[in-house]
């Protein structure tokens, strides 16, 4: 595969809203040791490279600056001690960033093989949020068969993710959107009830249901001391992000009394041997589900790589429902 010197990429010129996103020409990156470098077919738009646009999300010191945390694609290049991978190969990467662009580096332990017969678009919709749903809904979370788990924004690419997983996990699922539309689609991912937020009150209707085991949240804000009271005795609260806010003021008396979990982590700073450690028992215990159709991503839009600024306020207008990518290839 005869890899150019340069390639087309999306950066951020400033930062601000989804103007700030240009295209320019940057140098194709090489692949260290443990990595390789993929040609990319597809990326995925996600909300941290909203907040890395917005200058909220600064990416790791030795990675790429640019937006883009998940790609398909074919291997270019390998660099020493890749043993799993050849050039040629079809994967779907889990990137530190650098997705937004025609080629890119990754660690090998983090790409995963293509699941037999998916388009590649959809190839390239499963990484950041697999590896984020898997992380925190069952590693951090330990959701179980038969507890009562709630996703709010069950319509967003992590929604309709773990709608399926929990469902598939035999848990009863419920989840809360912006519209009958939405919520429509949560029950027809596999969930029990979908909740309006803007004409239900959560807390009471999961109160109706003897209270949620675990909440997966990504609202916080108003949303956190809620959360709280929409938990069953012993429940957990997984929180993966902060769309209206991180600072609250919490009366603490009720995780003690009622035996609460409150966790939560980000991915992009976890360790490569984390990171791998994801990727290994996602293949084990999800790949094989993709392979079946059984489940998988759930597709809202696609944009071409130059109209990334599109996809970012389509993404923020909240409109979509499921995963919007970008056609790179």
């Amino acid at each position: 595969m005869q890899i150019p010197s340069s390639m087309n990429v999306v950066e951020i010129s400033q930062y601000g809203g989804p103007e700030v996103l240009t295209s320019a020409t940057h140098p194709v990156p090489s692949p260290g040791p443990g990595q390789i470098l993929v040609r990319i077919a597809y990326a995925g738009v996600n909300r941290p490279d909203a907040l890395q646009r917005a200058g909220n999300y600064a990416p790791p010191p030795d990675a790429s600056p640019l937006p883009g945390l998940e790609a398909s694609g074919h291997v270019a290049a390998i660099g020493t001690g890749v043993t799993r991978w050849a050039v040629g190969d079809a994967v779907t990467a889990l990137l530190p960033g650098g997705g937004y662009a025609e080629y890119a580096v990754t660690d090998a332990d983090h790409a995963l093989p293509v699941p037999e017969g998916m388009p590649m678009d959809q190839a390239a919709a499963l990484c950041e949020t697999f590896f984020t749903v898997w992380t925190n809904v069952f590693m951090r979370g330990g959701l179980q068969a038969g507890e009562r788990f709630l996703v709010h924004g069950g319509s967003s690419g992590i929604g309709t993710v773990a709608i399926q997983l929990a469902k598939l996990r035999g848990a009863r699922v419920f989840a809360t959107a912006g519209s009958d539309e939405k919520c429509a689609a949560c029950i027809k991912l596999g969930a029990e009830a979908a909740f309006n937020y803007r004409d239900v009150d959560f807390v009471e209707a999961m109160k109706a249901e003897g209270g949620a085991n675990l909440i997966l949240d990504m609202v916080g804000g108003a949303y956190i001391p809620r959360n709280l009271d929409a938990l069953a005795n012993d429940g957990r609260l997984v929180q993966i992000a902060f769309l209206q806010g991180s600072t609250v003021e919490l009366d603490m008396i009720q995780v003690m009394t009622r035996r609460l979990t409150i966790t939560g982590s980000t991915l992009r700073p976890q360790s490569q041997s984390a990171k791998a450690a994801i990727a290994r028992a996602l293949e084990t215990e999800v790949w094989p589900h993709l392979a079946k159709g059984t489940i998988g991503p759930v597709m809202d839009s696609e944009f071409a790589l130059a109209d990334a600024a599109k996809a970012h306020a389509r993404m923020e207008s909240s409109k979509h429902i499921g995963k919007i990518m970008l056609k790179v290839a």
